[in-house]
C-alpha cells in the first residue's frame, strides 16, 4: 500500500495493530479521522490517554475501576455472598447485560493455558483461594469459556478451595462448548447464570 505521507502511513501502522482491524480498515478509520474537526480527534486521542494512565483495577475482583474499588463491589446492594468467577473484563460486562446476576465477581486474567506459557501463579487465583478460605464467600460459580483451558482452570481453583465450606457451581451448558461467554446472547447466557449447576456433577460429563 503506497502512502503519500510518512504521517498517515504512521497512523494506519498503529491504529492496523488493533485486533480485527486491517490494514485497508485502519487506513479508511485515520482517513475519516482527518476528515473530522481537529477537536474530536484530540478528544479521542486525550481519551486514550486518560484511560491508558489513569485506570485502576479494583483491589477486591480485578476487574477495571475508576477508583480503588469498582463500581460493583462498592454497589451496597450486591450479594457479597456470592462471586461469580471468570476470565476478564469483557466477561463481566456481558454477565452484566444479562441483569440476572446480583453477586460480586473475580476476574481471573486469562486461563491456564501451558501451550502459551500461562500457568496457575499467572493469574489472579490465589486471591480467590484466598477470599473463599476467608469464609465470606458462600457460593462460587465458574464462568470461563467452554474450552480445555476454560475447564482446566476451573478444576485447578476447584482443586484448591474444594476442602472450603463453599459451594461450588458452574454455568449452565447453554452456552457451547468451545465458545466464548463474551458472544453468547444474553439471554442464553441469563439463563446459563441462574440454571447453574454443581461444580461436582460437571466432572462426570
Amino acid at each position: 500500500m503506497d502512502f503519500s505521507s510518512k504521517l498517515l502511513e504512521n497512523a494506519v501502522s498503529e491504529v492496523a495493530q488493533l485486533p480485527g482491524i486491517g490494514k485497508r480498515t485502519a487506513l479508511r478509520l485515520v482517513l475519516h479521522m482527518l476528515r473530522q474537526p481537529k477537536e474530536q480527534t484530540l478528544a479521542l486521542s486525550n481519551a486514550l490517554l486518560a484511560m491508558r494512565n489513569e485506570i485502576k483495577f479494583c483491589k477486591s475482583c480485578n476487574n477495571i475501576s475508576d477508583g480503588e474499588l469498582c463500581e460493583i463491589c462498592s454497589n451496597v446492594n450486591r450479594n457479597e455472598q456470592i462471586v461469580c468467577v471468570v476470565e476478564d473484563v469483557r466477561d463481566v460486562m456481558a454477565i452484566e447485560n444479562t441483569g440476572s446476576f446480583k453477586g460480586l465477581y473475580h476476574v481471573l486474567g486469562g486461563k491456564i493455558s501451558p501451550m502459551d506459557g500461562i500457568g496457575p501463579h499467572d493469574l489472579n487465583i490465589e486471591p480467590l483461594v484466598a477470599k473463599v478460605k476467608s469464609g465470606l464467600v458462600k457460593e462460587l460459580i465458574f464462568a470461563l469459556s467452554s474450552t480445555m483451558e476454560g475447564d482446566t482452570t476451573n478444576f485447578y481453583v476447584y482443586k484448591q478451595i474444594q476442602d472450603c465450606e463453599v459451594t461450588i457451581s458452574t454455568i449452565a451448558r447453554g452456552i457451547s462448548v468451545g465458545d466464548e461467554l463474551e458472544y453468547a446472547d444474553e439471554i442464553t447466557l441469563g439463563r446459563s447464570i441462574l440454571n447453574r449447576v454443581p461444580f461436582e456433577s460437571s466432572l462426570k460429563l
